[in-house]
């Protein structure tokens, strides 16, 4: 009898666990897109103000839906030659994102300004590019999971 309630004392604080980490991660999301703008921004760098409602819906309905194949281990089989659209809208995204948040920012200017490297900002945003690249790349084919 006292093991079945062990057991669900370890249920209940490794439910207890998994709540505080979700709701600490989705509070860093929700603060990283609403307090520094991401939204708008991404919009504006986009020209497509008019869509922004789309966005805040695609990211809900991506959490709610990922979320939930998540909980109830759901998965989906798709041919080999979806892999590389759905890489393309991933990175797209991504991308987007990581420009909005540069922008919003303004890390990579400061930085060269405060270090006196100005004049190689743009190799070093190549340099950027390509090492992700590359590194994406790396992971993908040489060490497969």
């Amino acid at each position: 009898m006292s093991d079945s309630w062990l057991y669900g004392l370890a249920q209940l604080l490794a439910s207890f666990a998994g709540l505080a980490g979700g709701i600490t991660v989705g509070g860093a999301m929700v603060a990283l897109f609403v307090v520094l703008d991401m939204l708008p921004r991404l919009a504006q760098l986009t020209r497509s103000f008019h869509c922004s409602y789309w966005f805040e819906y695609a990211i809900i309905a991506g959490t709610l839906f990922f979320t939930v194949t998540d909980l109830w281990n759901i998965s989906f089989y798709y041919a080999g030659w979806f892999s590389p659209f759905i890489g393309l809208l991933d990175g797209v995204f991504v991308g987007l994102l990581a420009a909005a948040l540069t922008e919003v920012l303004n890390v990579f200017p400061i930085l060269a300004k405060r270090l006196g490297m100005t004049f190689v900002l743009p190799h070093l945003l190549t340099a950027m590019v390509i090492g992700k690249v590359v590194g994406s790349w790396l992971d993908c084919f040489k060490y497969p999971h």
